[in-house]
């Protein structure tokens, strides 16, 4: 799926079931939330902590999701075209970093 698919299934998804988008603000916090959400399975399988019970079930690609979710209706509320904007910054890293990572001896 596109991201300018995506967006517009965001879209239809909450003109249909979610009555109308949460205020930006709101949305902005949510997605703070959905991040530190992805953040302690993060840290439970790939860092220094171990999984509680509670966080057994937990299903990293879902949280994963929830962020894309916020964030693409965020993008909608705001009128980016997430596909124009990747583009765009695709080619900023690419111009920028050409090299840099290439010349990082710590990456070597």
């Amino acid at each position: 799926m596109k991201l300018s698919e995506a967006q517009e299934h965001v879209d239809k998804w909450i003109k249909t079931f979610g009555v109308r988008y949460f205020s930006e603000l709101t949305n902005m916090a949510i997605l703070t939330e959905e991040v530190g959400e992805l953040a302690r399975v993060m840290a439970r399988k790939y860092g220094d902590q171990s999984f509680k019970k509670s966080d057994l079930k937990v299903d990293m690609a879902d949280e994963m999701a929830d962020v894309l979710w916020v964030l693409i209706c965020l993008a909608n509320q705001t009128g980016v075209d997430l596909e124009e904007a990747f583009a765009k910054n695709m080619a900023k890293k690419t111009e920028r970093d050409k090299t840099r990572h290439l010349d990082n001896d710590k990456l070597k």
